[in-house]
């Protein structure tokens, strides 16, 4: 069996708070997250990956000091998952790391093309209690944005609201109200980081536009830049 000291991982990355969760803890357990893997998908409504302001992951790698690797999707779910499995193919890991915590659907197709590769996925937020998820990340020191909206109780106003100990709040009182996955785990919010423990350099947005329609808007960020974190 692999040792898990050392092991060498490319963490699937979006951007949000999950990924960039998974990438701390990973690194706290002493594996190397030796690359960031980002797929961009041509279907704005994907299945698979978090599509919001993935133009910005970039920025986000500099940030964080790790190499990153980009490939684009055709829409469909074979076309998608071909695009994980060409980023992946010939990197020197021993693994993949995701930040999924309760999607069976992508979690189940991602070890699918891993298991096809020869590699271990490593999902060590997978089935932890939502609630201390949301806790974790504030305690760790990681802030970020809200960028899609799509559940009711969420309104226009959560576009461009910083994840802070009073939205947790407010997610947690809407858990207990109607259900809502204070992650976001149903497609009810996605989000975008802008600091974390392991960033070197703060991402600041100096331009962006809610784009709102019925129940569910996307935060367009049209400029932002690394500053000293």
């Amino acid at each position: 069996m692999l040792g898990l000291q050392g092991v060498r991982l490319a963490a699937l990355y979006s951007g949000g708070k999950d990924s960039t969760y998974a990438v701390y803890v990973a690194q706290q357990r002493g594996w190397e997250v030796s690359r960031l893997v980002s797929i961009l998908p041509r279907d704005p409504a994907s299945m698979l990956y978090h599509v919001p302001n993935l133009h910005l992951v970039p920025l986000l790698a500099e940030a964080m000091g790790i190499p990153l690797v980009q490939e684009r999707a055709e829409a469909g779910e074979g076309a998608e998952l071909d695009a994980l499995r060409r980023a992946l193919t010939g990197l020197d890991i021993d693994g993949v790391l995701v930040g999924a915590i309760a999607s069976d659907y992508q979690h189940s197709r991602v070890n699918a093309v891993c298991d096809d590769l020869g590699l271990r996925v490593f999902a060590p937020l997978w089935r932890l209690d939502q609630a201390r998820l949301l806790q974790d990340y504030l305690d760790a020191g990681i802030e970020a944005v809200f960028t899609s909206i799509s559940a009711a109780g969420l309104g226009p106003e959560w576009l461009g609201r910083r994840l802070d100990r009073a939205a947790a709040d407010e997610l947690l009182d809407l858990h207990r109200r109607v259900g809502l996955s204070v992650c976001g785990e149903g497609g009810e919010f996605e989000t975008l980081v802008t600091f974390g423990p392991m960033f070197s350099q703060r991402l600041e947005i100096v331009d962006a536009e809610s784009q709102w329609a019925s129940q569910a808007g996307v935060l367009d960020i049209r400029e932002a830049h690394l500053f000293p974190g």
